[in-house]
């Protein structure tokens, strides 16, 4: 699925129109229903700054906005084709089922995120959080993710705050 259609997708999750998806992001009035289909139909592509922009309107981490092209079987296989080269993630049988099963070695580091997948997973199924509270789970991954150590990352506007407020002590290095 291209990013466009990611975008289509999220907006009426959120039960937003184009031209309040448009002005939050910070088009003008005037043309922001205009904008954002020209992002959704793919006929323009949002650069990395509008990408993080519609992400955090859209309460989603930029991660799921552009996600692989598996709007088609084959663009989909391609993509797993290359999880497999990448990650060790092999096609197998369990069961009488086919499944995707991940290789130890290859997948060491994912390994742990796919577990914690697995229980958000079961939480839904058994009742214990609802459809919302899994989809903000996995739209946000790993926001919400308390099983692992992520490195946190001050935002731009908070590290351009403590230059300015160390200025001073800087020009006399």
């Amino acid at each position: 699925m291209a990013i466009g259609e990611r975008i289509h997708f999220f907006r009426l999750l959120r039960g937003m129109t184009q031209k309040y998806l448009g002005t939050a992001v910070g088009f003008p009035e005037k043309s922001a229903d205009v904008r954002l289909a020209q992002y959704e139909t793919g006929t323009r592509s949002p650069k990395a700054d509008l990408t993080a922009a519609l992400a955090q309107v859209l309460d989603v981490a930029p991660q799921a906005l552009s996600v692989p092209d598996i709007d088609s079987y084959i663009g989909l296989m391609h993509t797993l084709f290359t999880l497999e080269d990448i990650y060790g993630i092999t096609v197998s049988e369990a069961d009488g089922e086919v499944c995707l099963k991940l290789n130890k070695e290859n997948g060491a580091d994912l390994l742990p995120m796919l577990i914690t997948w697995k229980e958000q997973a079961r939480k839904y199924r058994n009742g214990e959080i609802s459809k919302e509270q899994y989809d903000q789970w996995r739209y946000n991954y790993p926001k919400y993710d308390e099983t692992q150590q992520w490195a946190k990352i001050p935002s731009q506007e908070l590290n351009d705050a403590m230059v300015e407020a160390f200025k001073d002590r800087l020009k006399g290095m």
